[in-house]
């Protein structure tokens, strides 16, 4: 059985849940007047939620046991497990193109079909870590565009999470978050990342 904590955002989700008091880091400062240290610092699970709660975004935290794929995901109690993503990093072998696409868990991923509707480089290759934004395997996420100081990532979102719940890991996979991917697409393009959602 997983030990889960429920964190709430600053506003009411469309679900329900329980109301319980929530901690987190001090608001983490995304300028450009960064030191070189607080460039390469990934931000934390801690800073992610409080970065949320700075944007009056509605959330909902899951705490966990570390997963590194959907078939461990699926064996823990999720709240909305049906809403849970699966997050591809992609990168083409000369280091020019990123692109993070968050899925259906159960979608499949045509990378050569990609390639061609996107016009991408033919050495575009599924990556299972994402370094550019910080990321170890098992942790990838939207949220590691909060890492990306250059937005050299582009962020695909699957169309089918329009106007629906995501769930995505706050930058660790011990834990998962559960917010509108409208809002998440709306923070992610206010810091400056390229989001588009496609279908897929």
């Amino acid at each position: 059985c997983h030990h889960v904590q429920v964190i709430i955002g600053a506003a009411r989700p469309k679900r329900g849940y329980r109301r319980r008091r929530a901690t987190g880091a001090a608001f983490f400062n995304f300028t450009a007047s960064q030191s070189s240290k607080e460039r390469h610092h990934r931000v934390t699970k801690q800073e992610t939620c409080t970065y949320l709660r700075n944007h009056g975004i509605a959330f909902e935290v899951t705490e966990h046991s570390a997963v590194y794929n959907m078939a461990e995901c699926a064996a823990l109690a999720l709240l909305y497990p049906e809403d849970d993503a699966k997050n591809l990093f992609i990168r083409d072998d000369k280091k020019r193109q990123y692109f993070l696409i968050p899925v259906r868990g159960d979608r499949r991923v045509d990378l050569k079909q990609f390639r061609c509707a996107h016009g991408t480089s033919p050495g575009l290759r599924l990556r299972r870590r994402a370094a550019s934004v910080c990321l170890t395997p098992g942790s990838v996420t939207p949220f590691g565009a909060l890492n990306d100081k250059e937005h050299r990532v582009t962020l695909l979102l699957d169309e089918d999470y329009r106007g629906k719940l995501i769930g995505v890991h706050p930058n660790d996979n011990t834990a998962t978050v559960w917010l509108p991917a409208d809002a998440l697409v709306e923070l992610l393009r206010q810091q400056g990342t390229t989001v588009e959602f496609i279908p897929f």
